[in-house]
């Protein structure tokens, strides 16, 4: 079949008054005032790097390992590369820990303009205190909240460069950063090895409006390269279309790069939405090849239904029933773990090839 690239979208190049401007909005408070001939000069050569398109300026060879060992990459993402490739050692040491990541997946803190903890935080606190009091297990909280409260933290949004052709999405992602247009402190590149150490990994998250919170959609998007992706970014020249779409329809072998981990989730709600999510987050953890742990595992239900806000904290404290399911998730995913790595827990399709892999 003959490679097809489908072009017509308009430029999103600007201007240089427009790119000023934008840039400058960052120093918009008068504390800059004083270093004005500062920003000047610096506001120039952002423009330079912006339409020359510097994305990833600095670069070298990709080595040994590699399809094109000469071909230059960037080094922040060998430097990601690397992380994973130590991350999965840790994983597959039999010696090592068992290491469960907890992900709190709702963007609400006291430590922001909301003014108050998130209930769901205080149900993810208290699971980590249950996987950290069991023997030989680690525990690490992924903490989704801080995309919102702290500064210059970032998940950018997926491209969906997979749609054009698997190989074009790279494992881990090459999108980002972007120096050029600025895309920078881009936290997937740490978000990747977390997920990559784990032997069994949580969800905890509130239902937003019949869906799943921003913060945790953002890395779910960004997670489409573990799925999938091509680990060698020198076989499609970094992003040439071309030779991406020639790999795919001579074959792409669509590696699972967290497949076999357990998983559990614990979504809770005021209103609606519980159950749609809670099947959402199982279905797209089980099409990544991830195992879950039994029906008490995907624990899905409402804190103070139709309750005021304001007395949500309260509605949780007094529903004793509803923190022990999602205790009861927690253990599950403890207890998968375990068997896990004793080889008694597998998935049962591992072993079958797809038809038409997606």
């Amino acid at each position: 079949m003959a490679v097809d690239i489908r072009k017509g979208m308009p430029s999103t190049h600007l201007e240089r008054e427009e790119f000023e401007k934008r840039f400058r909005q960052q120093f918009f408070d008068p504390v800059f005032d004083k270093v004005e001939a500062e920003i000047a000069k610096i506001a120039e050569i952002a423009w330079q790097s912006y339409d020359g398109y510097n994305k990833n300026p600095r670069k070298q060879r990709a080595g040994e390992g590699f399809a094109d060992p000469d071909f230059e990459l960037p080094v922040e993402w060998l430097a990601a590369r690397e992380a994973i490739r130590q991350a999965e050692m840790r994983q597959k040491d039999p010696a090592s820990p068992s290491r469960i990541l907890i992900v709190n997946g709702s963007s609400r803190s006291d430590q922001t303009c909301p003014g108050e903890i998130s209930k769901t935080w205080r149900l993810v606190q208290m699971c980590r205190e249950l996987v950290a009091a069991e023997k030989d297990f680690e525990v690490e909280v992924l903490d989704l909240s801080l995309l919102a409260s702290e500064a210059d933290k970032r998940i950018f949004p997926c491209k969906a460069c997979v749609s054009t052709a698997q190989p074009l999405c790279h494992w881990p992602c090459t999108c980002y950063p972007n120096f050029a247009l600025g895309q920078v402190n881009d936290w997937m590149a740490e978000i990747y090895p977390k997920w990559v150490a784990a032997h069994g990994v949580m969800i905890v998250t509130p239902v937003n409006w019949y869906q799943a919170p921003s913060s945790l959609k953002l890395m779910i998007d960004r997670l489409v390269c573990a799925d999938g992706g091509n680990s060698d970014p020198t076989t499609t020249k970094m992003k040439h279309v071309a030779p991406a779409k020639e790999l795919e329809l001579a074959g792409w072998p669509y590696p699972r790069h967290l497949a076999g981990r357990a998983f559990s989730v614990a979504v809770h709600g005021d209103a609606a939405g519980v159950e749609n999510l809670r099947r959402i987050l199982c279905d797209w953890m089980s099409d990544i090849g991830m195992i879950p742990c039994g029906h008490k595992s995907q624990f899905g239900a409402y804190v103070g239904y139709l309750e005021p806000y304001a007395t949500s904290h309260k509605d949780l404290d007094e529903d004793t029933d509803f923190q022990e399911d999602v205790k009861n998730s927690a253990h599950a995913l403890i207890n998968g773990v375990k068997m896990l790595r004793k080889g008694e827990l597998r998935q049962p399709d591992a072993t079958l090839e797809e038809s038409r892999p997606k």
